[in-house]
């Protein structure tokens, strides 16, 4: 797998593109740039069974989030509220992001 230059961080706003919650936009939870993934708040969920961790309580279905490639979701901007690519400049001594639509820094 090649390695993607990651240009989402954790607690972004994002939208998915593909895939079966395609259209709906959440938080980023979590980056796993080694695999190109990352977990998305309420998206692609999984059902997984959990054991009852005391005598007489039952086990439970519980829904969580699973990894989603990088490729299939695009950064929503704060300012402008659009899903937008993401472009770098360097001020001063500093790079910062900023959206491709509107201009404006994230």
């Amino acid at each position: 797998m090649s390695k993607v230059k990651i240009k989402i961080q954790k607690g972004d706003k994002v939208l998915l593109l593909k895939g079966k919650d395609r259209g709906k936009s959440g938080k980023v939870l979590k980056v796993i740039p080694e695999k190109s993934r990352l977990v998305v708040d309420g998206l692609n969920l999984l059902k997984k069974t959990v054991r009852a961790k005391r005598g007489g309580e039952k086990g439970q279905l519980v829904d969580m989030p699973s990894p989603m490639r990088i490729e299939n979701v695009q950064l929503i901007c704060p300012s402008c509220n659009k899903a937008t690519r993401i472009g770098f400049r360097i001020k001063g001594d500093k790079k910062e992001k900023y959206c491709k639509k509107c201009e404006a820094k994230i």
